[in-house]
């Protein structure tokens, strides 16, 4: 996909479709004012669903992914679409019938993710992601999985994703340099070359209080995740332009080590706290240093 990402999270149901194309209207006018037209080529909606209790900020209702992507795709002139769909809600036909619906809205690929953290992996009624990247390889070209750097396992379990048909990984946000280590050591014990999309995030002065960055990469008895923790709170203490140098430095050090593993590279970018123009600065710093070309 060779592509830059930028998440939106659908608006919660009460406020309708306006609340929608606003968002879409915002978007393009922080594009431009950042010089980012053109460069965002793709927007990555994810499939939303109820978590753990103690979420930081309040969960309400979302709107549909694709009415999401409905609404907002006249504002965003020339953006294409991703988007995540959890499969373990769903049974396999229903499941075909849901990819088949994101594909027809113009969803170029789509990332295969499963239970919330208050459920094991293989428990729900419906398919396994990595039953789903098998199921339906003739439905969805671009078939993602979900790529956890710090996790314990996870170079099996990733090269598993792509032995069943993984064409490419989304990072969880990094706050460390943790992606680097995992794609050298991949790339040196399979054969697997999928494109990665690494993910990005705006670490605003909020984070201080609200601590939903914290909650969001959580993984309890995990170190490198207590050290990316740590960095967030760290530099969530600075100023603007700390915090700015802080995640723009980062990128520079992930980018430099990962740009010649053989893998192809797209980058996601994500403001968990909403997008504004500081959010915006933030990303332009880091494409200046790099972002993937089109051919």
């Amino acid at each position: 996909m060779n592509t830059i990402a930028l998440e939106l999270v659908p608006p919660d149901l009460d406020g309708g479709e306006q609340r929608a194309v606003e968002e879409g209207r915002k978007i393009a006018e922080l594009s431009r004012e950042s010089g980012l037209t053109g460069r965002i080529r793709h927007v990555m909606i994810p499939g939303i669903i109820q978590e753990d209790g103690d979420r930081p900020v309040d969960f309400r209702p979302k709107m549909d992914t694709i009415d999401f992507w409905q609404a907002i795709q006249p504002e965003l002139d020339g953006v294409r679409g991703l988007c995540t769909q959890v499969t373990a809600f769903h049974d396999e036909q229903q499941l075909g019938e849901r990819l088949r619906n994101l594909r027809d809205a113009g969803m170029d690929g789509i990332a295969f993710v499963g239970v919330p953290r208050t459920m094991a992996d293989g428990e729900g009624p419906g398919v396994a992601p990595t039953d789903a990247l098998t199921k339906f390889q003739d439905v969805v070209p671009q078939r993602g999985s979900i790529l956890i750097p710090t996790r314990d396992g996870e170079q099996g379990r990733f090269g598993f994703k792509c032995e069943r048909g993984a064409t490419y990984g989304m990072t969880q946000l990094l706050f460390s340099d943790a992606i680097v280590h995992f794609l050298r050591e991949f790339a040196r014990t399979t054969p697997h070359r999928p494109e990665i999309l690494l993910s990005f995030g705006f670490i605003p002065g909020v984070e201080r209080s609200k601590q939903l960055i914290q909650w969001l990469i959580q993984d309890p008895g995990n170190e490198a995740v207590a050290r990316e923790q740590e960095f967030v709170a760290r530099t969530a203490e600075l100023d603007f332009e700390g915090r700015k140098q802080a995640v723009v430095d980062l990128y520079k050090r992930i980018i430099d080590g990962v740009h010649d593993l053989g893998f192809p590279l797209s980058v996601h970018l994500e403001a968990p706290y909403g997008y504004n123009k500081p959010a915006f600065e933030t990303f332009a710093a880091m494409l200046e240093y790099w972002e993937p070309r089109t051919a």
